[in-house]
């Protein structure tokens, strides 16, 4: 009898903006058992529908600083307007003991980081079809000014140069294609041999005596 590791699967998934990651996360997440997204601490203030403990972890300035003094994050950063955001330790360690995969949605730097603190992280690469889709995508989402799309679309450039950084790659030309994909690729990643804690077969001399009987 064959027995796997109980530890869950930390699936790191980047890619730039536009290229369907979140879409893809989302479904991911529908389709198997035993997954969840990881929360992220943020200092930045709620936004419209957004809900605390759902959506992100909202806490001040002042706690996540202590946060990260006592190494609590996998990975964090500071982004627009001084704002933090940072991956638990607690948090996604909590889940793969029990055994449930745990997805992080990061950029390419905060891979970087996990990278170095947890080897057992598969990485995944979302890309688009083309540059020239990207873009169109950026485009009709109607979030952004026309600087901001430009300047997405330098920092796409810059993102797919890592590609060959990462486990797997995916091009997100078909969403459904994508999703098969993804999800072979998790199933893959349980059946790898490091995941096997203890084969055990019976009595080895018994099996090939039994074995030799039968062929009499």
């Amino acid at each position: 009898m064959i027995k796997t590791k109980k530890q869950g699967l930390l699936i790191v998934v980047s890619g730039p903006s536009g290229c369907g990651k979140s879409t893809l996360d989302n479904l991911i997440l529908k389709k198997r058992q035993n997954i969840v997204m990881s929360i992220s601490d943020t200092t930045r203030s709620i936004r419209g529908e957004e809900v605390n403990g759902v959506d992100y972890n909202f806490i001040t300035k002042e706690q996540f600083e202590e946060n990260i003094k006592n190494d609590k994050y996998l990975e964090y950063a500071i982004v627009h307007s001084n704002k933090y955001y940072g991956t638990p330790s607690e948090f996604v360690d909590n889940k793969l003991n029990e055994g449930i995969d745990v997805i992080l949605e990061i950029d390419i730097e905060g891979a970087r980081k996990v990278n170095k603190k947890r080897k057992d992280a598969v990485f995944i690469f979302i890309l688009p079809p083309s540059m020239k889709i990207l873009k169109e995508r950026l485009i009709s989402r109607k979030t952004e000014t026309k600087e901001q799309v430009i300047e997405r679309f330098k920092t796409a450039y810059k993102e797919i140069n890592e590609v060959s950084t990462y486990n797997y790659v995916i091009v997100n030309d078909d969403i459904e294609t994508a999703l098969e994909k993804m999800n072979a690729i998790i199933t893959c990643e349980k059946c790898r041999v490091d995941r096997i804690e203890d084969v055990d077969l019976g009595n080895q001399e018994e099996i090939i005596h039994e074995i030799l009987m039968d062929l009499k």
